[in-house]
């Protein structure tokens, strides 16, 4: 969708441009150049929601982030946040092979680099069911990649998942 608006504000540009008119083209979102990028998230885990560690569905909710370079990519230092300020940090080292990716779940468990999963160790969820932004910055502090969603404009299916890049 993004490419759509792009090309549509270049195509209105010059539109303009022809009839000697001077306008200025929306600002679009850079594409970021990172090896890790979101590839999607359940946002909105299947069923009631209900955020206890015991018996709760919040490690249905989930971020995928995925490697997409031809190197390996060691996750420690990365950082993911929210709109609101919650954050998780890869603490370990968890290193994704090229094509890899690794599931961010709510809840508790045991991070695999094996499994390819790591846990918030917090039982409360993460992301909003209508809107939120997602952030994943590299070590440095530098963003890797940011999303922004809303269910109506998104998630036109109602399943609670949005792919980012496939």
């Amino acid at each position: 969708m993004r490419i759509r608006r792009v090309l549509a504000a270049a195509a209105a540009t010059t539109a303009v441009a022809g009839l000697g008119l001077a306008a200025a083209a929306p600002v679009q979102a850079a594409e970021y150049s990172s090896a890790l990028k979101i590839k999607g998230i359940q946002y909105n885990a299947p069923g009631t929601d209900y955020n206890k560690c015991s018996g709760g569905n919040t490690y249905a909710e989930y971020l995928t982030i995925k490697n997409y370079s031809r190197s390996n990519v060691n996750l420690k230092g990365y950082v993911v946040k929210d709109a609101a300020g919650n954050t998780y940090t890869f603490k370990t080292n968890h290193t994704l092979e090229p094509g890899d990716q690794v599931s961010l779940r709510g809840g508790r468990g045991t991070e695999s680099d094996a499994k390819n999963v790591a846990y918030r160790q917090n039982c409360n969820f993460m992301w909003n069911n209508d809107k939120d932004t997602i952030y994943l910055y590299k070590p440095g502090g530098s963003r890797a990649d940011v999303h922004s969603y809303t269910n109506k404009a998104n998630d036109r299916d109602g399943n609670g998942y949005i792919t980012y890049h496939g």
